[in-house]
């Protein structure tokens, strides 16, 4: 990595965790507070802190990133700070819809189409042989990486991790720069995480994936952003049916990977 995805990177890790060692020593409020999976309590000021940090690493990669961090990070606190619970997953978001229910997380499901579409069309901007129906695919990839991002954040690092994993080989080429800006911020972002002290949230979450999907549009022509969107829309209609974590803790390697970091219990 070198030049401007390495300057990304850089200030993305130090934004993230300057910004988390800031919003916890200044922000009180019980609402930012959530019960972990272990039953302990949590900050979700990791989330703004994620996309303080990714957006100042994206914006050296130009506005795309930086609009699908800021606005899906900020339909995800949406969801942090105003969401009830009561409908889960997309079958539940939809399925309130047809009754006549508009929750957040319809709310949000709708704003991440929207950032994901102004996002690709930011990145598509001056790009040849790009058509409308390529940057309609790219933005449901933004989209879809979001909502997926979001699907994973149920244990320590695990949102994270997948972020730095999706990452890696996309820091090469057009769209280096948002892709080390989102495992740059991970990077800062893990400590805190890995310890059982902070939680990306639907903020971070949300930013993360979007920010990697932003990344996958600015190097992908249509092909890639096909098998991208079909990959990401299998992952959601499976987790619908299965768990990701008992399917994580009953694959040896995928659960040492996923313990990795985190202190003994």
């Amino acid at each position: 990595m070198s030049g401007r995805p390495l300057v990304a990177a850089v200030l993305a890790g130090i934004g993230a965790a300057g910004a988390h060692w800031v919003l916890t020593r200044t922000v009180r409020s019980p609402r930012w507070v959530r019960t972990n999976h272990a039953g302990e309590p949590v900050t979700l000021l990791e989330g703004p802190a994620y996309v303080t940090g990714a957006a100042l690493g994206a914006a050296w990669g130009g506005p795309a990133g930086v609009v699908a961090t800021v606005g899906s990070g900020a339909f995800g606190a949406l969801d942090d700070l105003a969401g009830t619970g009561s409908s889960k997953g997309l079958r539940g978001h939809l399925g309130a819809a047809a009754r006549g229910e508009v929750t957040t997380g319809a709310v949000k499901v709708l704003g991440l189409g929207a950032t994901g579409l102004l996002a690709a069309t930011l990145a598509d901007r001056g790009r040849a042989r790009s058509s409308v129906l390529d940057t309609l695919v790219g933005g449901a990839v933004v989209a879809g990486a979001a909502n997926l991002a979001n699907l994973l954040d149920l244990r320590p690092g695990r949102a994270l991790k997948a972020t730095l994993l999706a990452s890696l080989p996309l820091l090469g080429g057009p769209g280096a720069a948002n892709a080390a800006a989102a495992a740059g911020a991970a990077l800062g972002a893990l400590p805190p995480d890995l310890a059982g002290r902070a939680m990306l949230g639907d903020t971070g979450a949300n930013a993360a994936g979007a920010l990697v999907g932003t990344a996958v549009v600015g190097r992908a022509g249509r092909g890639g952003r096909l098998a991208t969107l079909a990959v990401l829309t299998a992952l959601t209609l499976l987790s619908e049916k299965v768990s990701f974590t008992r399917v994580i803790e009953s694959t040896p390697g995928l659960r040492a990977l996923d313990a990795w970091g985190r202190p003994a219990r």
